[in-house]
């Protein structure tokens, strides 16, 4: 379908349309409960001919194809600033346990219009190519939310990345201009299974360039003291010194990266493939006596830990209780390198801090958009209470360095929008509403978009 073919009134189940404040109000509703009404009327998603495709029918009918969909949307505001966007790193997530690929972009679209009417712009950057930062990022940027589903890929293996249109490198780029474009006035990312593992490798990307440009400098203008640079510079040495000499040591006493430069620091391969129900455990932090992690990068978990609320946490702890959710994936991100991250991002912010005045009107600006923090939220566990993936989901919190207002986002390596079946909608009969309230793995999607939504 063209862009002669899209809505250009938000909404579709209700008559009356669909904006930022009514979406709001109904994902409050969904949550308030799990046995309430569905508060709209009844209205099928899929189309006369029981399909459910992006581009093929009304609700998917938005699906970015080129560069002069970007441009379209750029002269419809209204249409983006009031859905969220789903990009694609891949075609499918994985081949489920019936041998079907699994589109789950579909399931976050159909879960969004069916409790809050709210509309989905498809971004397949797999197929479209990530087109022109600048002109792709200000527009997803500024749609209610930024969903980066997961795929039937590696982050730490650029071979398996074969669409000529996206690259590893590509969508690395992507990811990290993402990342960086958290502010007052930008929608949260939340980042789904891939989309988790590629945080990771972007936020050591980020980390290594930023204590690269910071040490290859030589002076900083209009620091009037000379102090400045020399402090920043003392920090990055001391994070580049733990970053090359941190190990990657797995359950079984195998260590399988050495320091920050190594393809598999960030991401590896899991000790199991991960398929099907798991329950979330609030994530424990290492003893110092049973880890050989380096002390100061566990108590700066600690500390983060307790002064920000992640959400997923406090949603096993407080709103749910037992939340049971879906993984479908073979690889997983490294604990060492998300507490690391934490601790960098943490050392390098109260280092800007007192010259961020020089800082904002030089060459490292950037260095200010980067996180201040990243905490690891939740575990998975398997039969008999034995923990398979530690860093299994993250809040990234931006600290704003004058009204020290926070913002997050979220990653999690499970697919909070799939079912225990693992299949794609169109392939499994529409989830009720009422389906839709019993699952946690969608109420806990539902969470995040609603609490990242009042940032």
């Amino acid at each position: 379908m063209t862009t002669d073919n899209w809505r250009l009134t938000p909404g579709y189940i209700s008559k009356y349309g669909s904006d930022v404040n009514s979406t709001h109000i109904l994902l409050g509703r969904f949550l308030a409960d799990r046995k309430s009404e569905d508060p709209m009327v009844e209205k099928s998603l899929f189309s006369d001919d029981g399909k459910f495709e992006w581009g093929y029918a009304q609700p998917l009918e938005k699906v970015i194809s080129t560069r002069e969909d970007f441009e379209f949307l750029a002269t419809h505001p209204q249409l983006f600033r009031n859905a969220i966007t789903i990009i694609e790193p891949w075609e499918h997530v994985g081949i489920n346990p019936q041998g079907e690929e699994v589109r789950a972009s579909k399931n976050v679209a159909f879960m969004a219009q069916t409790i809050a009417d709210c509309d989905s712009i498809l971004f397949p950057a797999w197929s479209t190519g990530i087109i022109d930062l600048d002109l792709v990022v200000p527009i997803l940027t500024s749609s209610m939310a930024v969903i980066i589903e997961g795929g039937n890929t590696s982050v730490d293996d650029p071979t398996q990345w074969t669409h000529p249109n996206c690259s590893r490198d590509d969508m690395f780029s992507l990811v990290e201009a993402l990342l960086l474009s958290r502010t007052p006035c930008t929608s949260p990312l939340i980042m789904i299974c891939l989309g988790h593992q590629l945080a990771a490798e972007c936020h050591v990307r980020l980390l290594r360039q930023a204590v690269a440009e910071v040490l290859s400098m030589e002076s900083l203008e209009n620091d009037p003291t000379g102090d400045a640079l020399p402090f920043i510079q003392d920090v990055c040495k001391k994070i580049s010194a733990v970053g090359e000499d941190l190990p990657i040591i797995k359950r079984d006493g195998r260590v399988v990266a050495q320091g920050w430069n190594d393809p598999q620091f960030a991401v590896v391969r899991n000790e199991e493939k991960e398929i099907g129900d798991r329950y979330l455990l609030p994530y424990q932090t290492p003893s110092p006596k049973e880890s050989k992690i380096p002390i100061d990068l566990l108590k700066a978990h600690d500390v983060m830990a307790d002064e920000f609320s992640g959400v997923i946490d406090t949603m096993i702890l407080q709103y749910e209780n037992d939340i049971n959710i879906a993984m479908f994936h073979s690889d997983e991100v490294n604990e060492e390198a998300v507490l690391f991250a934490n601790w960098a991002y943490m050392m390098l912010h109260d280092a800007l801090v007192p010259f961020r005045y020089l800082i904002a009107n030089s060459p490292l600006s950037w260095l200010l958009r980067l996180p201040y923090s990243v905490e690891i939220l939740a575990s998975t566990e398997i039969k008999g209470g034995e923990i398979l993936t530690e860093c299994s989901c993250t809040c990234i919190n931006y600290k704003d360095f004058e009204t020290k207002q926070i913002r997050r986002s979220f990653t999690c390596q499970f697919h909070p929008e799939l079912f225990s079946d693992l299949q794609e909608m169109g392939k499994r009969p529409p989830a009720s509403y009422a389906e839709l309230k019993e699952s946690d793995g969608i109420r806990l999607l539902a969470r995040l978009l609603y609490e990242g939504m009042q940032e």
